[in-house]
């Protein structure tokens, strides 16, 4: 609760906490169905409809509810999201601790693979293990997850090396604490801080890249709703029917920074020498 308040205490915490907050709940409710209308109900009479009471975001070129199918794309792209990104953290934070705990030959072996991941943009490592595996929702959270974990493994191996020759890290070696020990409770709690605000930003990335496999038709399939899909489908239609553009545009861009704002909050928050003065 004491974070939770200092979350809403902070300018951008509680914008992006509120933020988040909303998308949550329509994500939730669009992967339950409760939608305005069923988000896959094609209705050829009401097609290409401008925003009214009816249809709140109007419908796309098969009479399909633009909202409904926002709702449940968000719901698609929040679930490749948080899954990928649980993915790369902890298999990163795994990397990351084996590598500072265990010395030159290992720390070397991982970083260097770490290191060959990170020098293709992430887009592109992504576009490429989809490309050998075949496009799809699954293959998307992986994709994104292997992209990302170069980037947890840095975050957790850095601090690590310095936790692994404190006092208290020695003390534990000492009274004969267990290696597993010693990494759980003495160096991994001490990485919860940077660990957080890392996976608060990788969840926007991870949001993008996402849309952007879906627009290249490379993420989630038809007829399943997707931001990235939604964009993809609309590049014909922008004169006609610029809310097919407009509204799923608009979604991106404000979950993004709705996770950004919180990412910073975080990181004023969880950071020592500001934690005082913004607790």
């Amino acid at each position: 609760m004491r974070i939770v308040k200092a979350i809403f205490g902070h300018m951008s915490g509680r914008i992006g906490g509120i933020i988040v907050l909303i998308y949550v709940v329509l994500a939730i409710l669009g992967m339950l169905g409760v939608t305005p209308h069923d988000p896959l109900m094609q209705n050829r009479i009401d097609r290409l409809h401008a925003p009214s009471l009816t249809y709140w975001m109007g419908t796309d070129l098969f009479g399909r509810d633009v909202a409904s199918r926002l709702m449940k794309g968000i719901g698609e792209s929040f679930v490749v999201a948080f899954f990928s990104v649980a993915a790369a953290t902890l298999v990163g934070t795994v990397l990351g601790l084996t590598a500072a705990w265990s010395g030159k030959r290992w720390d070397g072996v991982i970083m260097r693979t770490m290191d060959v991941l990170l020098a293709f943009p992430a887009i592109l490592l992504a576009l490429l293990i989809i490309a050998i595996v075949g496009p799809g929702t699954w293959t998307s959270v992986a994709a994104i997850a292997i992209v990302y974990t170069p980037i947890f493994t840095r975050v957790v191996r850095g601090p690590a090396l310095s936790l692994k020759g404190r006092d208290f890290v020695d003390a534990a070696r000492t009274f004969g604490s267990s290696r597993f020990y010693i990494l759980t409770r003495h160096l991994l709690l001490n990485l919860v801080a940077p660990l957080t605000v890392q996976v608060t930003l990788a969840l926007a990335w991870s949001l993008l890249t996402e849309a952007g496999l879906s627009f290249l038709g490379l993420g989630t399939q038809p007829p399943a709703s997707s931001l990235g899909l939604m964009l993809s489908d609309s590049r014909n239609l922008m004169e006609t029917a610029p809310w097919l553009l407009i509204f799923p545009g608009v979604t991106i861009m404000i979950s993004i920074l709705g996770f950004n704002l919180l990412g910073d909050a975080l990181r004023d928050i969880l950071d020592p020498k500001m934690r005082r003065a913004t607790i």
